[in-house]
């Protein structure tokens, strides 16, 4: 908390303890949370319809901090209470501006969407935003990711950093997938995962299938250019000119150039 936020925390209590004097008795519970929030000292949340079930978004003048199931309202308020150590309180709608970005957003249009990521490490942050990064209806692996954000040998760092993602789904980190090409563990579960990917328009079940079948790359042999699966150029090769490989080093020896767009050389 900076000088200022402590300023206007210390501003708060006197305010409250003032309105308990004036009124010779105990203030309202929630007066001081209502307070900070106007101050911008306490986050906010509201309730969200998803592709993948109900959730809670929780935001404050910096951006929106965590996403959580909404099955569950006192969870989610303790376990933000805990993680960031800041009051949290119930609002029906977020402001407009942010309402329509994030359904903007969640129907795959481009939106800019601010978000607080204090309290993680420089790490975290860079694999996060790296993350965002990932078009809609497109996966990359763990190892992609890594490489991506200069740390090649961090991939489990990478997994780690992604399970602890506090903006599940708006931060798509369901669009990143095990370096074996299966779909793998997801905050909200698997089955989550799935469904958010498949209301991008993916089948997980073929990403599964290609992945245990070893292909992890697909080519055209007329243009010799290889690319993910999910690369929306890979999309464009139609069946009489489609080459798979196993790895982007079979690619590059049979004669064959990354995509400059997804980028695949990085993923060995």
């Amino acid at each position: 908390m900076d000088h200022r936020q402590q300023r206007l925390l210390a501003d708060a209590r006197r305010l409250v303890r003032g309105l308990h004097e004036l009124a010779g008795e105990e203030a309202p519970a929630g007066i001081l949370p209502a307070i900070l929030g106007e101050l911008g000292l306490a986050d906010r949340y509201f309730p969200l319809d998803s592709p993948i079930g109900p959730l809670l978004v929780a935001y404050n003048e910096h951006g929106v901090a965590a996403v959580g199931r909404g099955e569950d309202t006192a969870a989610f308020t303790e376990g933000y209470a805990r993680r960031f150590g800041r009051p949290l309180r119930p609002t029906p709608a977020p402001p407009a501006a942010l309402g329509h970005a994030i359904a903007r957003r969640l129907a795959g249009e481009r939106a800019e969407i601010r978000f607080d990521l204090r309290g993680l490490s420089e790490f975290e942050r860079a694999t996060l935003l790296k993350a965002i990064e990932i078009p809609r209806g497109e996966v990359r692996p763990y190892a992609w990711l890594a490489r991506e954000i200069g740390r090649p040998g961090a991939v489990r760092a990478v997994g780690s950093a992604l399970g602890r993602n506090p903006v599940p789904l708006l931060i798509p980190c369901h669009r990143i997938v095990r370096s074996d090409g299966l779909i793998g563990d997801y905050v909200f579960g698997n089955a989550a995962k799935r469904a958010a990917l498949a209301a991008e328009g993916l089948v997980p079940d073929e990403i599964e299938t290609r992945a245990r079948a070893g292909v992890r790359f697909h080519a055209s042999d007329t243009t010799r250019i290889y690319c993910f699966p999910t690369c929306r150029n890979a999309r464009r090769i139609t069946a009489p000119h489609l080459i798979t490989f196993a790895s982007d080093r079979a690619a590059q020896a049979a004669g064959y150039r990354p995509c400059k767009v997804c980028r695949p050389a990085i993923a060995s």
